[in-house]
């Protein structure tokens, strides 16, 4: 007698951004599953999983933000123990933004390499694979032994940029020499020109920057900052002024993540930026909602990314090679 075994898809979400988690669900045509999530008084957290899910190909949508990170990131670690723990046949970590990306090497003696720990962490709970968004380093995909589904925002933000008028007048600008290869795939999709501001961060100080001069001719052009995340948006606001002092016409600021840690908001508001986007990879509450702020959707790429592992389908042809660094 033959045993045949249908496979099955089970979506579980975090606190961190459950609206994200929704979208994507939605976009799949399945309902996220039962976490029964609870904090007991002295602050930790536990898991029990509403229904069996032995044998399923099971997803974990946790962005590390929204929340204290260590938290978001603590939940996410216990929900894939937990699926371990019920015989689940494979484990996916949804990690829209990942936590501590920027901890990825020893600038100085002395110090953590925290984004491998954090891959360490994934990896030893249980995950057999990894999504996310945008890294902050390609190179963080090195830190797993596991696969890991690196997704870009890239083509959401090629559609944006399609209303920023003539490819011609338009510069795509990185705020940092390190961000040249992305700005340079949407120049390149564009047909728009590049350009690059020299940034100075001053040693041993955290969340300050100096901008100092651009490289590229960007007078008389609209221009488009392009970042993988604005945290506190030093950098962005600094480089946008530089620009607008070079004789930028108009300028504008692209990034995946909105990180948006005091006080970008107000940096933001104040600032020569005529408009500021972002994808929902975290949730943005109403106080730092602004009127230049325009927030895109995520969800699509993930849910196709999502449906591609499931179906054991490459990833990167799904996508056409442009949604997977």
């Amino acid at each position: 007698m033959e045993l045949v075994t249908k496979k099955k898809l089970m979506l579980y979400s975090g606190d961190a951004h459950p609206e994200l988690s929704l979208e994507i669900a939605e976009r799949l045509g399945v309902e996220l599953g039962e976490t029964n999530l609870r904090h007991f008084a002295n602050g930790e957290m536990h898991c029990r999983y509403g229904e069996s899910i032995r044998g399923a190909d099971v997803f974990i949508i946790q962005t590390h933000g929204g929340m204290p990170v260590n938290d978001a990131l603590m939940q996410q670690l216990i929900m894939i123990d937990a699926a371990k723990r019920a015989s689940a046949k494979r484990i996916t970590a949804v990690c829209p933004y990942y936590g501590y990306a920027r901890q990825d090497r020893k600038a100085e003696g002395r110090e953590p390499i925290t984004a491998k720990l954090v891959a360490d962490m994934l990896t030893v709970a249980g995950a057999d694979r990894v999504v996310s968004v945008d890294l902050h380093t390609g190179q963080i995909q090195g830190f797993f032994d596991k696969p890991v589904d690196h997704l870009t925002a890239l083509p959401i933000l090629i559609e944006c940029c399609t209303t920023a008028g003539d490819p011609n007048d338009l510069v795509i600008v990185s705020p940092d020499a390190g961000g040249v290869k992305a700005a340079k795939r949407l120049a390149n999709h564009l047909g728009a020109d590049l350009a690059f501001v020299n940034k100075i961060r001053p040693k041993g100080v955290a969340n300050v920057v100096e901008a100092s001069n651009v490289i590229g001719n960007v007078a008389g052009k609209m221009c488009i900052l392009l970042d993988d995340m604005i945290d506190t948006a030093g950098t962005i606001v600094a480089a946008a002024q530089l620009l607008k002092d070079e004789g930028a016409t108009e300028v504008w600021a692209m990034a995946t993540h909105g990180v948006l840690s005091d006080p970008a908001t107000e940096r933001l508001k104040n600032s020569v930026l005529e408009k500021v986007v972002v994808t929902n990879t975290l949730p943005l509450g109403p106080e730092k909602q602004i009127d230049k702020l325009e927030v895109l959707s995520i969800a699509p790429i993930v849910a196709d990314a999502i449906t591609a592992v499931f179906e054991d389908e490459s990833v990167s042809e799904i996508f056409g090679g442009e949604n997977q660094k």
